[in-house]
């Protein structure tokens, strides 16, 4: 159904853009569809806060429910832009969750968009709206196939008497400008000590194996980045270093991306040896920390990140750690906590928090590059033109890392930790990995569960299960303990988040006493959670026992893997 207002240009209008020029891509869906899928449940009143300054509390919290969306909101306009040939028009979809069955009760609309970025009006009053609609749920475009790009934008039109702040139309970013070179440059927090990084430059142009390693959560995994496998930062800035360091073709300079959605360094440092290190089969000459908006949650406050820092650093191959600090929408980040140990150790520093947040309150007259529109895809994760300034922030620091006179002495790997270095030795085990360290009896947690968190590592456009070498309890399985002995002095244990239902909770108990119960249901997406079993000062004899919490006995768990520190 597809219907047309009077003329109307967006930029006079009373609204907001919830998508501005935003790149997404076709993906197969269980269904056997290709479509993208964008949520408004929790990002719709942060981007029209943050990304178009509606700072009116009324307007935001008519945003929360469906009857306030409704009561705010008189029309969609969608635009979308596509030049493959067989794509003329794609279907459009917004959908409301429901109250008695969150995603099937709720009122769905439904437009087929032209590809050549006309406007499309969505008018709420021609649909019947649900007695069921609860909360604006999420949009959909769908492709013919998977892995067509398009360009599109969401404008929510206000009605007759509420008011939004004017748009402003930043224009198109030029990266070539003074200003954005100046923009870039104010993101070198720290050059640090530069031997490390002068030895993998020279490496390169001799033509030398040069391997450039990022680990971090959903940034650097390239959430938002369309494709994803080449337009995320990691891949752009590695992308720079071989066109400018790089001899011939550059097929001497290897890439390893370790990125993994919702997950902190806590986990982070468990997966090093494996995502990283490969088991022995890399040895990175560079690699690029990014955990700065996923520690909040960290347990230990940093010993965790510290731990992971001096864990790269100490590797044999020398590698330089560069510390890398994103931000979110909200101009928020850990830089505070997180930077003492880069200036403990005088580690390179690049703050993307550096570099945008002042001049987001600029004007274009004042030095206004780009706008949170333009670099935030949501509310955590840059568009494409934001991956390539966190690209362009790393080439900068190497680049003055180049020019500038070397250090005279390696980094003291000597000192004591200024927050904790009790996990840099941490071992991951598996079914299949590091077994030797505990006796296990599996009890009725033998099944391997497959419905895993699925991450796109390293350039591969394929994506790869997260510990897949997992214990599993089932509905039938019974009722016997997980039990394992060992010794070490710290224990951590990865279990499975999940929104299915037919998942309990589990409780962990140390040495016959309850030291926790994990709910994988809190967190209600599928991925991968750490949590901090114990942390001893020292090694001793343990016995663990994991079993479903009463009630629970009839529901899956799934423990994904331990971090063992001897």
């Amino acid at each position: 159904m597809t219907n047309d207002l009077p003329q109307i240009t967006t930029k006079q209008s009373k609204g907001f853009y919830f998508l501005l020029d935003s790149i997404i891509e076709a993906t197969a869906q269980s269904d056997g569809s290709f479509r993208q899928e964008i949520h408004m449940e929790g990002r719709l009143v942060d981007m029209a806060r943050h990304a178009s300054r509606i700072t009116d509390d009324t307007l935001l919290e008519l945003l929360k429910s469906c009857k306030g969306f409704r009561q705010l909101v008189h029309s969609i306009g969608i635009s979308v832009q596509c030049a493959e040939p067989d794509q003329l028009s794609i279907p459009f979809i917004y959908e409301n969750w429901g109250k008695t069955n969150k995603y099937e009760s709720g009122t769905r609309m439904q437009t087929l968009c032209p590809t050549d970025g006309s406007e499309v009006i969505i008018l709420l009053n021609d649909y019947n709206w649900s007695e069921e609609d609860d909360v604006p749920g999420k949009l959909s475009f769908e492709f013919s196939r998977v892995g067509t790009l398009a360009t599109v934008s969401v404008f929510l039109y206000f009605n007759e008497g509420f008011e939004s702040p004017q748009l402003v139309d930043n224009g198109p970013i030029d990266i070539h400008s003074p200003a954005y070179r100046d923009m870039i440059s104010r993101s070198l927090l720290q050059l640090g000590n530069n031997i490390r990084l002068k030895k993998a430059i020279d490496k390169a142009r001799k033509g030398e194996d040069v391997t450039i390693a990022y680990i971090g959560g959903s940034i650097t995994e390239g959430a938002s980045a369309r494709p994803i496998h080449n337009s995320c930062y990691a891949y752009q800035s590695y992308t720079n270093f071989k066109q400018q360091y790089g001899k011939d073709n550059g097929e001497h300079i290897h890439f390893i991306k370790a990125g993994v959605g919702g997950t902190p360094s806590e986990l982070g440092m468990i997966r090093y040896e494996r995502d990283v290190l490969k088991h022995g089969a890399a040895q990175p000459d560079i690699v690029i920390i990014e955990f700065a908006v996923n520690d909040g949650d960290d347990e230990t406050k940093g010993a965790c990140y510290e731990s992971l820092v001096l864990r790269a650093l100490q590797e044999k191959s020398e590698p330089a750690v560069i510390l890398l600090f994103s931000v979110f929408i909200t101009d928020w980040n850990l830089q505070d906590r997180l930077s003492p140990v880069g200036k403990h150790y005088d580690l390179p520093m690049v703050s993307i928090k550096d570099a945008l947040v002042e001049q987001f309150e600029m004007t274009k007259q004042e030095g206004l590059v780009v706008t949170k529109q333009q670099y935030f895809y949501d509310i955590y994760h840059p568009t494409n033109i934001g991956h390539t300034m966190m690209a362009d922030c790393l080439s900068f620091l190497i680049a003055e890392a180049d020019r500038s006179a070397e250090s005279r002495q390696d980094i003291d790997l000597n000192k004591q930790p200024i927050i904790g270095n009790e996990f840099v030795h941490i071992k991951l085990l598996d079914r299949i990995h590091n077994t030797h360290l505990a006796q296990i009896c599996e009890g009725s947690f033998q099944a391997t569960d497959t419905d895993l968190h699925q991450v796109g590592l390293d350039d591969n456009t394929i994506p790869t299960p997260q510990f897949p070498h997992n214990w599993m309890h089932t509905i039938e399985s019974g009722s016997d303990s997980f039990m394992m002995k060992l010794q070490c002095k710290s224990l951590l244990l990865i279990y499975k988040d999940t929104g299915n239902k037919e998942f309990g909770s589990a409780d962990i108990l140390v040495d016959g006493k309850l030291a926790t119960t994990v709910d994988p249901l809190l967190i209600s997406w599928t991925h991968c959670h750490p949590i901090i079993v114990f942390n001893e000062q020292e090694a001793t004899d343990h016995t663990i026992e994991i079993r479903m919490s009463a009630g629970h006995e009839d529901k899956y768990f799934t423990i994904l893997g331990f971090g063992v520190v001897q």
